[in-house]
């Protein structure tokens, strides 16, 4: 008689080597993960030209910041209309084409010698708008990109190759930063997103059915879907979550060049180096995140998650002594939160991408981000606020309890008891969610 551990191991083998083999599945993975670490550059770039070339304050960078996560307020809109669109392939390579003409503009500004924070503003908000719509057009894209029983195993590696350009890419880009200048730097992830656009040109997958019986208008099909996510015990309890965690880590995301620059006395080039090595807790975050989940449950992994990824902010006000002790709190701070938030957003995403049906992903993705990341503005002009009005130092602790505090909804709901995708499905196909 044949041993079924060992015949199930080797059919999760069979499938995640399916899954490494799949053409369709690869070039998208590749595309992705250029985008990725394009952006990594933008992300140290952006505020870096505000606070370096034009000087601006924490409250000024917390609302350039705030404007970068502005247009996710528009996701529960702009995914209702993305669920009437039959190709959502095209809008993603819209999504890549649209951010790669809007970061262009600011080499060009800088070679003209033009550049101003109106301009910075500008910049933000746009690229926003790219990120709203690729977020919103992708889940549709992602259950027709891979099967249902591989969700973890996709979103594992594609969140280990955004971990590995938070570990490469902040260091590349504080070195190119320093070599060209924060503007031309964001000439690199302006390629970053033609490459990814013509990658996932040449993805084939099957569009979706699209409802073409539901005539209600866009406001009303938009009130439905945040109906959905509301009503839904898995979905509202991941949101409340979710959104609390993006409150207060924004409060201290938005100030954190700006308090290693300014309280830290760290150079661009030290700053990347040391945010690169402590994303290496992303990449060990998608090796344990798996693993974790089927050890201890899928829920009480995304509970862990939640904890690790906000609690170490607490940590950066204990940076002190030689320049080497101070980067190394940073990259000890970044790693902790980088392997955190593996461990929260791989099974995270699995479960909401379980519970979601097909006929409304993009609908509910809108709802889920409209509040999710539409609360980052909040924390960002708050974190400017607080962090003028008690310091930059207390600001960072508060951020740490408050995004912590998370994980109380999630203990008080379903997600919690959650052991797996398959046990997700045992449910309900007893008992309703909604």
């Amino acid at each position: 008689m044949s041993d079924p551990t060992a015949a199930a191991v080797a059919t999760e083998a069979t499938q995640k080597a399916a899954l490494w083999r799949d053409r369709r599945f690869a070039t998208y993975w590749v595309g992705q993960g250029v985008s990725q670490f394009g952006d990594r550059i933008t992300e140290l770039a952006l505020p870096l030209i505000a606070v370096t070339a034009l000087h601006a304050s924490a409250p000024t960078v917390g609302l350039l910041t705030a404007a970068v996560w502005a247009p996710n307020l528009l996701s529960l809109f702009v995914g209702t209309w993305v669920d009437h669109q039959v190709r959502k392939r095209r809008l993603l390579i819209v999504a890549d084409l649209l951010r790669c003409v809007v970061l262009l503009t600011l080499p060009v500004a800088h070679f003209l010698g033009a550049i101003t924070m109106a301009q910075l503003f500008a910049v933000a908000l746009l690229a926003g708008a790219g990120q709203v719509l690729y977020q919103t057009s992708y889940p549709s894209f992602f259950v027709t990109l891979v099967r249902r029983d591989q969700f973890v195993e996709a979103n594992s590696l594609l969140s280990g190759t955004r971990s590995a350009s938070f570990v490469a890419g902040p260091a590349v880009a504080g070195g190119l930063i320093q070599a060209v200048t924060a503007p031309v730097a964001m000439l690199v992830d302006a390629v970053t997103f033609a490459v990814s656009a013509v990658l996932i040109g040449r993805v084939r997958v099957p569009d979706l059915p699209v409802d073409t019986t539901n005539e209600a208008g866009l406001l009303r099909r938009a009130r439905d879907g945040m109906g959905l996510v509301l009503k839904d015990r898995y979905l509202r309890a991941s949101l409340a979550c979710a959104t609390t965690i993006n409150l207060f880590n924004l409060m201290a995301g938005a100030l954190l060049i700006l308090f290693a620059s300014r309280e830290l006395g760290l150079s661009a080039g030290v700053i990347g180096l040391a945010l690169g090595i402590g994303a290496t807790g992303g990449l060990l975050g998608t090796v344990l995140a798996g693993p974790l989940a089927r050890r201890i449950g899928l829920g009480r992994t995304i509970a862990v998650g939640a904890v690790v990824f906000s609690a170490p902010f607490a940590l950066l006000p204990l940076a002190g002594g030689p320049t080497w002790s101070r980067a190394g709190v940073l990259a000890l701070v970044e790693f902790i939160s980088a392997l955190g938030v593996m461990c929260l957003d791989i099974p995270l995403n699995a479960l909401m991408t379980a519970v979601t049906p097909d006929g409304v992903r993009s609908r509910v993705s809108g709802a889920f981000s409209s509040v999710n990341y539409g609360i980052r503005p909040l924390g960002a002009v708050l974190g400017g606020l607080v962090g003028e009005w008690i310091g930059l130092a207390p600001t960072m602790v508060v951020a740490a309890v408050g995004g912590s505090l998370s994980v109380l909804f999630l203990l008080w709901s379903p997600v919690f008891s959650t052991a797996s995708i398959e046990q997700l499905d045992e449910v309900q196909s007893v008992q309703p969610t909604r």
